[in-house]
């Protein structure tokens, strides 16, 4: 967070207590609004130097589970402290105002005390709440980052299956072929499993499926036809690692692999306003809404988890079934 950031959520904190202080004076002394807005001012400028007292307290001293006594009385002295200091300060910047010695106490010491007090725990109280918000949002990251991580880890040996399962259906009909499938499908591995990014950038997903595509292409032949529309103006927008790969590979599998007759791949990129669309079109097999509804282990579920906790409802998958295939449409947010 910048300084300057920083420097203006204190001034507007500030604000409410600059106006709760005029309008005191208002009523206390019967002062015309200007006046009491310069001394309310000069209050909570009393106020501010002191503050970081407040924080370095709150920083000191975690709010305990449960609450303890000691936690208490070390804040009932600190506010006491505070509320001497803010006093003192306060005494002081009038004195400088008046070009004589003042002592500020409204109508008598003791509220005036007690308003310190009540400005220490309005700091402290802050303090806080933006301490247990700042550690959900760490606890919230680490989650996800967990969760990623897994999905990472369950994809891997996904795809190691299916890729090793070409280079045996290769090996007893076409050594030569099969061992040139492996060497890809080592290329393959050595990115796969090298990759820890839960985002890359377009142009990375987009070669290792074209190397996905090359060993595929060794076991089906002229079964499999690959059209692909992948600009280079789109290639810089990131994506979520192997998600493309994932839509692919499903396209293949249950669209290409069924079938004799060949099969027509389909991949296109564009921009779309300020989100990337992907579009992975297959005109094969085909299934039923029933059926992509029921596919609870397949790849496509595992890339929407990734998907909600990377982007949330910025980013949608859609797959739905065509009189011959099926179409899968990814939207992602392009963030600059």
């Amino acid at each position: 967070m910048s300084r300057t950031w920083i420097w203006l959520q204190i001034i507007i904190g500030w604000l409410p207590v600059w106006g709760l202080f005029a309008l005191l004076v208002v009523t206390a002394h019967d002062l015309p609004w200007p006046e009491a807005a310069l001394i309310g001012g000069r209050m909570v400028l009393a106020g501010v130097p002191i503050s970081p007292l407040v924080s370095y307290t709150v920083r000191r001293l975690p709010w305990p589970q449960p609450m303890q006594v000691r936690f208490v009385a070390w804040h009932l002295v600190a506010a006491s402290g505070y509320a001497a200091c803010w006093f003192v300060t306060n005494s002081l910047i009038e004195s400088l105002v008046r070009w004589q010695p003042v002592l500020v106490i409204g109508y008598a010491l003791g509220p005036f005390l007690v308003m310190g007090v009540w400005l220490y725990v309005m700091q402290a109280g802050i303090g806080y709440a933006s301490a247990a918000t700042s550690r959900a949002g760490r606890a919230e990251a680490a989650a996800a980052e967990a969760q990623l991580a897994a999905l990472r880890g369950q994809l891997n040996p996904h795809f190691l299956f299916n890729a090793l399962h070409t280079v045996a259906q290769l090996a007893p009909m076409a050594p030569e072929r099969a061992a040139r499938a492996a060497e890809d499908v080592a290329g393959l591995l050595r990115t796969s499993l090298g990759a820890h990014r839960d985002q890359v950038p377009l142009a990375d997903e987009w070669a290792f499926v074209r190397r996905y595509l090359d060993i595929e292409r060794i076991r089906f032949g002229d079964r499999l036809r690959v059209e692909a529309d992948v600009p280079p103006e789109v290639q810089d927008c990131e994506v979520p690692a192997f998600a493309l790969q994932t839509l692919v590979e499903n396209a293949v599998r249950h669209g290409a692999g069924p079938r004799v007759e060949p099969t027509t791949l389909t991949i296109r990129a564009s921009r779309d306003g300020g989100a990337l669309v992907i579009e992975v079109r297959d005109d094969g097999a085909g299934t039923t809404t029933a059926q992509l509804a029921s596919a609870a282990g397949t790849g496509l579920r595992r890339l929407r988890q990734r998907l909600d906790v990377l982007h949330g409802a910025a980013a949608t998958l859609d797959v739905r079934p065509l009189d011959r295939g099926v179409h899968a449409t990814l939207r992602l947010p392009v963030h600059p």
